[in-house]
């Protein structure tokens, strides 16, 4: 469904930072990174697409959150969730939700939700039953 999303920031570097900490815990690797342009993105597995990217807006005009704009991460287990969600705090991001089963989305859904150093508001989810203990 998406090529590739686009999200926003208006310092790259601390934006970068907080990025790279995040989409490993995730499982998703860095594709590039270009600092003079500056953006950079990361892709999904197996295939290339879609790519979650982050830079400064192309009109050079100031980055701005939108008020009701939030871009959702899957997580592959509730643990990933946990865990995303602590190294997004960890690494200057703002709770905006801790992990825990939202039942009224569906029965199995697991999301904790923050925003990025920049503003931007951001879930990682999982959408499976817990794992056995």
């Amino acid at each position: 469904m998406f090529s590739h999303l686009f999200i926003g920031v208006a310092d790259f570097p601390r934006a970068l930072a907080f990025y790279r900490a995040l989409m490993p815990v995730l499982g998703v690797q860095e594709r590039f990174c270009e600092p003079e342009r500056p953006w950079a993105g990361w892709q999904s597995s197996p295939g290339p697409r879609p790519l979650l990217l982050i830079g400064t807006p192309f009109d050079g005009q100031p980055h701005a959150p939108g008020n009701g704009q939030m871009t959702a991460l899957l997580a592959r287990s509730r643990a990933m969730v946990d865990e995303a969600h602590a190294v997004a705090l960890a690494h200057g991001g703002r709770c905006e939700g801790p992990p825990g089963l939202r039942p009224e989305y569906h029965a199995h859904y697991y999301g904790a939700y923050f925003r990025d150093t920049e503003g931007n508001k951001l879930c990682v989810a999982c959408h499976t039953p817990a794992e056995p203990p």
